[in-house]
């Protein structure tokens, strides 16, 4: 197998049975034994269950069967149920959890032929943005060991990003796909809320919760969105567009973009460290011959205040059923059931899950809900109509997607605000419902960096497009870091 290689390439190795699925597998497997100790992506691994899954995916080979996503290895973070493999959150609360069934899109993955690589690892039940939170222990950016990767999603990226597996499954519910895919050189698209199933996907805040791809490039992304996206009555948050679905995203012809205006929020610069670093993509935008132009986003600056207080709140319901009752760690000997629940809960939960637990509570109580659930709600809808009104004007955004680079591991984990912070350009496009792609920008001091555009409500079609045609032309999504090339 070469460097690396994307969906696309492995397929046609595939249908030239130049190898066959099960050769593929191992070879990934083979590079998880003697990587993935350096940098702790994986949290399961189950060589007979996939092995299985290969020998399925050469025998739709066989038959004439094959999808474009058949015997390709996936990752999955491991929050997506999936049947007979643990899927622990990141949690010792859900260590020993087996589900009795399959997460949506891994139903619908598994029915295209894909192959499950393993599951990754994760911030604790997505609450975190360096992937440090994990009861499984932190995962290190392959691009330097002694940085965090990003989080929640930081396995997937990691993954991916030393060669480990070709592509990765995560979720957003602030920039938990967008930041770790900037953070490690890759192309991560968080699709519109509602364009994606969430049936099967462990709730962290249900109103911003959000699955796609992490990929080597765009072209990939477009494929994997595409198998994972539709229609499911299992959801009540899914919805269909007509156009969307019969346009078919893997059909895409970049060439046949029209030419647009991008607008670039001025006060998204204000604190980057890198606004510089999207200098070469709008240049290469404007080659292309859409206009880029200023616009301004007055809400965004409550973005962060908002998202913590709603996505908190949402934790804190959504967590109250891990109880060491039904299901979850159960403490040792118990005196009586208000000790049950108790012990169990602070046993099993990390100080970051319990942070946001508490936090959501106390938002949520009475004398307290007014001043901030339904404050936090109203900045909502402002930021949704800033979005609205610039999208009258503009066909897509551009932004930073992350202040700065990957930090040092264990440098912020002691100043909870300022860990918030790295959320600063991805949380509004969550409050608002909006697609959004991180797509490689450049490097600084060796790390990359990510260029963030977002679009218009299940214009994804447009926004992988457009990150496939800027890819055409750069080569950042082609660098891979020094040790795992």
């Amino acid at each position: 197998m070469e460097s690396f290689s994307t969906i696309k390439g492995l397929q046609r190795s595939l249908r030239k049975k130049e190898l066959s699925s099960k050769e593929l597998l191992c070879s990934y497997l083979d590079n998880i034994d003697s990587k993935d100790a350096s940098v702790n992506s994986f949290t399961t691994i189950d060589r007979e269950f996939s092995l299985k899954q290969a020998e399925h995916a050469d025998k739709m080979f066989a038959s004439g069967t094959a999808t474009p996503m058949t015997g390709i290895p996936i990752a999955h973070k491991d929050i997506f149920c999936t049947k007979g493999l643990t899927t622990t959150c990141g949690s010792k609360m859900l260590q020993n959890f087996v589900p009795p069934y399959n997460a949506t899109i891994i139903n619908k993955l598994n029915a295209s032929g894909a192959v499950i690589l393993g599951k990754t690892n994760m911030d604790e039940f997505a609450m975190g943005s360096s992937n440090e939170t994990s009861f499984f222990g932190p995962v290190k950016n392959p691009w330097n060991l002694a940085c965090v990767p990003g989080g929640s999603s930081g396995g997937s990226a990691a993954a991916v990003a030393a060669n480990c597996a070709p592509a990765a499954t995560g979720t957003d519910t602030g920039g938990s796909i967008r930041q770790p895919a900037s953070f490690c050189g890759l192309t991560g698209l968080k699709p519109t809320y509602g364009s994606v199933s969430r049936y099967g996907m462990v709730a962290f805040a249900s109103s911003l919760d959000q699955a796609g791809p992490i990929c080597r490039n765009a072209e990939d992304a477009s494929l994997l969105f595409e198998f994972m996206s539709g229609f499911d009555h299992m959801d009540s948050t899914s919805v269909i567009t007509k156009d969307q679905r019969s346009k078919g995203l893997s059909k895409i012809h970049c060439d046949e973009l029209e030419k647009m205006a991008i607008g670039i929020p001025k006060n998204y610069f204000e604190n980057s460290e890198y606004g510089a670093g999207l200098i070469e993509i709008r240049n290469e935008l404007e080659k292309l011959g859409h206009s880029v132009v200023d616009i301004e986003l007055p809400n965004i600056k409550a973005a962060i205040s908002a998202y913590y207080v709603i996505a908190s709140a949402e934790a804190s319901t959504n967590l109250s059923r891990y109880d060491g009752v039904r299901f979850g760690y159960r403490c040792e000997n118990p005196k009586n059931i208000k000790d049950l629940y108790t012990r169990s809960r602070s046993e099993a939960f990390g100080e970051e899950v319990k942070r946001r637990i508490l936090t959501g509570t106390y938002a949520l109580s009475v004398g307290y809900f007014d001043e901030y659930y339904l404050k936090a709600q109203k900045v909502r809808r402002l930021i949704a109509q800033d979005f609205e009104k610039s999208f009258n004007e503009v066909d897509l955004i551009l932004t930073p997607t992350t202040p700065g680079t990957a930090f040092e591991l264990s440098s912020l984990t002691k100043d909870p605000t300022e860990m918030y912070r790295q959320d600063l350009y991805t949380v509004p496009v969550n409050l608002a419902g909006l697609p959004a792609i991180s797509i490689p920008c450049g490097f600084q001091a060796g790390m990359p960096i990510g260029a963030q555009l977002i679009a218009p409500a299940f214009k994804e079609d447009i926004l992988l497009a457009i990150s496939m045609k800027i890819q055409e032309v750069t080569d950042f999504h082609l660098q891979l870091p020094p040790k795992f090339s």
